[in-house]
């Protein structure tokens, strides 16, 4: 029998931010049912009551269950028998961690956009909330939960390369490469170039953090020593959008690190590439499916996620055959598939699944269905991630307490 059959429902899901014309509010949705483990049944979609009750009703929840502000949606949900079991935090990035830690202290799991916290202290304060309150709380690193960066990282752990001796990861984006600023701003734009909401350092806030957590996390190593470049690529500037560095890692392994959203032409651009003692992985996010293996005077090896031989936990990450394409939002799909059979085990006193079940496609409930189809610790970021904390991106009360 199933996890989600033994259960009996899929857990239920309060969406924070991410509203009407919001990418990444419908990254989350599609994410978190996709697999059918949650299904979304409140939300908060707008600082303005307003709009929130309202963009709730048009995307499908119970208007009883839209709410106008956090406090309103977690005391409402608290006094229901049908209660959310978590939430999905994906909010400007200054309200991240009073929304979480508000969340934590209802007895909700937790999925947040990162940057998670504003400074170190409030991290930590999040993992001592997690703990004290026995709950799971999962950062939306989705570079990471892609099937290949899994076996980048299982290839590493298990000694196929040898020692890691160097690290190389670049995320280029062209978003800030003319001064946006200088135009008409909206909501968005308006917190993002305000230093106080958006973080000590714009760029990775937005995306270093991604490359630091990838690098680490395929790596296994954290970073021990930093040597930073931090700046602009736009004269005058006023907020961070470019970051190169040097890196020393945990048992000496060297690396470089570049990140930047105002370089013209770029279009997303993450590479990641590992050497160690006997060959090395490189995995680009414009060919995710896809690993090239190379050993030292051996042929040049391309894996492919849904290849048969792959271990059973990374074809588990995948949902179609090779060839065909899967994307980022089947990686953010990884991440919740996780948090809920966490969760769902963790309830039933059964062992945590060591790899993502696939639920029965009959078990999906749409959110749609009820209603018609209409970070290192440095002036360029906070708290470095520990590597080691996040084989799969959760903070529950077993583990070891991660930094952020």
């Amino acid at each position: 029998m199933s996890l989600l059959t033994t259960f009996g429902r899929p857990l239920r899901l309060a969406v924070i931010g991410g509203g009407p014309g919001s990418w990444i509010g419908n990254m989350h949705r599609g994410a978190a049912e996709m697999d059918g483990w949650f299904r979304v049944t409140a939300g908060v979609l707008s600082s303005d009551a307003q709009r929130s009750r309202a963009a709730g009703i048009a995307m499908g929840p119970d208007a009883a269950r839209c709410y106008g502000s956090v406090p309103e949606m977690l005391a409402g949900e608290s006094a229901r028998a049908d209660g959310v079991d978590a939430v999905a935090v994906m909010t400007p990035n200054d309200t991240h961690y009073p929304i979480a830690a508000a969340a934590l202290d209802a007895r909700l799991d937790v999925v947040c956009d990162k940057p998670v916290a504003h400074d170190f202290a409030q991290a930590r304060d999040l993992v001592q909330r997690a703990r004290a309150n026995q709950r799971l709380f999962a950062v939306a690193h989705g570079y990471s939960a892609y099937p290949m960066t899994r076996y980048a990282r299982q290839l590493v752990r298990n000694g196929a390369i040898g020692p890691v001796r160097l690290v190389q990861v670049e995320y280029i984006q062209s978003g800030l490469a003319t001064r946006v600023e200088d135009g008409p701003l909206n909501n968005r734009l308006r917190w993002l170039f305000d230093p106080a909401r958006s973080g000590q350092a714009l760029v990775m806030s937005a995306i270093g953090c991604h490359a630091q957590h990838l690098a680490t996390f395929v790596a296994g190593a954290n970073v021990h020593r930093v040597m930073a470049d931090v700046g602009t690529l736009r004269p005058g500037r006023t907020v961070v959008d470019h970051v190169s560095a040097l890196l020393e890692f945990d048992g000496g392994a060297r690396g470089t690190f570049t990140v930047t959203q105002a370089a013209a032409g770029g279009e997303n651009d993450i590479r990641l590439r590992v050497y160690g003692e006997a060959g090395m992985i490189d995995w680009s996010h414009r060919d995710a499916s896809y690993l090239k293996l190379a050993m030292q005077g051996q042929p040049v090896r391309t894996i492919g996620r849904g290849d048969p031989d792959l271990p059973a936990e990374i074809i588990a990450l995948g949902r179609t055959p090779r060839g065909h394409p899967e994307g980022l939002r089947e990686a953010f799909a990884n991440i919740y598939a996780e948090v809920a059979q966490e969760r769902m085990a963790l309830k039933l006193g059964e062992p945590v699944p060591p790899f993502p079940i696939r639920a029965p496609r009959t078990a999906r409930t749409p959110w749609r269905s009820s209603k018609p189809a209409s970070r290192r610790r440095s002036a360029a970021h906070g708290p470095t991630c520990s590597a080691e904390d996040h084989t799969m991106p959760l903070l529950h009360p077993r583990s070891p307490a991660p930094p952020c």
